[in-house]
């Protein structure tokens, strides 16, 4: 097993890391910018270093900075989180060229995943069913145009070195389509440095399903289930549960398999994601795209299978043989707490007055902060995540609801209210919803 760990990342999924670490026995490293000096993870961890200024660039995302805290303190690998590096194929290099673990998949894997249209086209290669797109960039709007005239409309404009549902766009005309190009072609050079723009048809009422998988030291893939991501604001999640109310367990065969051909296609090691579109209106289901990370989601999969994820993604970086069980049991749903206003989802960041955590059987909390820190406009707005495990879906409901209401936040300003109303609307716990539900509410 791995001797220590530096982890590349901040609040709570950095949190996270450090305890399955310290649990393990080993010696934990944390980097922290000068924003975030005085949050939990950075005391928790054996040793802290800071790496520089509030702005990610020059913090969490300088590779150089990072490069020289592990050097220093000793770290023999490096676990980088979600965001921020942890899907950068160059900075996968240097660490391992530095002689360093790189705790994920390898700089080929996440290279083939981190371009839509390459991911897109090696999947349809491999067999796994994709959406009717284009297979090569839109370079100019009339060649959307011609995409779209082939696909048909609505479509959806996508920055090809997206992610986290940034850059992406919906066009319903030629006139809507020419607009959404321009804009989306900017964004994409402005936030990746990469302008490539692709079509691909837009589905009104949809549901985004997505499977967990680990590419295994010794070269074999196992998916382990799916997980539910349809509650979305702005293309992003907020509210995840597991098993899926809408797969039938001849759905969860054939998503399943499609995610090992995914991983196998592109030789893939440690934990990974496989996102998809699920189309309830006829049973059919299409690659999205493959997260080369630990997801932000991913303690709903530990509760149905008993297992904890980040353990084996260091067990699998350290050659070792996962400790997997068979099957799963359970419902796991997880609510994503953040500093925003419940209404509009617009960040509402400040100092943290009041922080009382829910407890009870089959309630977890996975957060970055505590009362007395601040959360800082600098960063993703994300404080905490709810996770409440029951033996089925109306446990689980049960205990998100009770769990909701005993979440005190003061200070900045949080989403518990709109939980709080998700969980009592119809359309939701009837396990019927797709992607819409939260403009529906609004």
């Amino acid at each position: 097993m791995i001797e220590s760990l530096l982890v590349a990342n901040r609040g709570e999924i950095a949190r996270r890391i450090i305890r399955t670490a310290n649990r393990l026995g080993i010696r934990t490293i944390a980097v922290y910018s000068e924003a975030d000096a005085d949050l939990p993870f950075v005391r928790e961890a054996d040793e802290a270093v800071a790496i520089g200024p509030a702005n990610p660039a020059q913090s969490y995302r300088n590779a150089d900075a990072i490069m020289a805290a592990a050097k220093s303190t000793g770290a023999r690998a490096i676990h980088p989180g979600y965001g921020f590096l942890s899907e950068n194929a160059d900075f996968a290099r240097t660490v391992e060229a530095n002689g360093l673990v790189w705790v994920g998949p390898g700089a080929e894997a996440i290279s083939a995943m981190g371009d839509k249209i390459n991911a897109r086209n090696l999947m349809a290669a491999a067999g796994v069913p994709v959406a009717p797109g284009s297979p090569d960039p839109a370079e100019t709007a009339d060649a959307a145009l011609g995409a779209a005239a082939t696909i048909g409309f609505p479509v959806m404009v996508k920055a090809a070195a997206g992610g986290g549902g940034m850059g992406m766009s919906v066009a319903t005309d030629e006139a809507e389509l020419r607009k959404e190009f321009e804009k989306v072609r900017a964004f994409a050079e402005r936030m990746f440095g990469d302008g490539s723009v692709l079509i691909e048809r837009y589905f009104p009422r949809v549901r985004h399903v997505e499977v967990q998988i680990l590419g295994l030291a010794d070269g074999r893939v196992v998916a382990l289930s799916e997980r539910e991501c349809s509650v979305q604001r702005r293309n992003q999640k907020l509210v995840e549960e597991a098993p899926s109310p809408a797969v039938s367990p001849e759905l969860r065969e054939r998503l399943l398999a499609a995610a090992v051909k995914a991983g196998e296609a592109v030789g893939y090691r440690n934990a990974g994601t496989v996102e998809c579109l699920f189309d309830p209106a006829t049973g059919d289901f299409f690659f999205l795209e493959m997260n080369t990370r630990l997801q932000v989601e991913h303690p709903i999969t530990e509760l149905i299978h008993g297992i904890d994820l980040v353990e084996q993604q260091l067990r699998i970086a350290s050659g070792l043989e996962p400790t997997l069980q068979e099957g799963q049991k359970g419902h796991a749903i997880e609510l994503r707490i953040n500093a925003e206003d419940p209404k509009r989802f617009l960040p509402g960041p400040g100092k943290v007055a009041t922080w009382v955590e829910p407890a009870g059987e089959g309630v977890r909390v996975d957060s970055g902060y505590a009362e007395g820190t601040t959360v800082t406009p600098f960063y993703d707005s994300l404080m905490a995540k709810l996770i409440v495990f029951g033996a089925d879906r109306d446990d689980a409901l049960a205990k998100a609801r009770g769990a909701v209401a005993g979440f005190q936040i003061a200070g900045p300003k949080n989403n518990l209210p709109f939980f709080a109303e998700l969980l009592e609307n119809q359309e939701f716990l009837s396990g019927d919803y797709d992607t819409g539900i939260v403009a529906r509410m609004r």
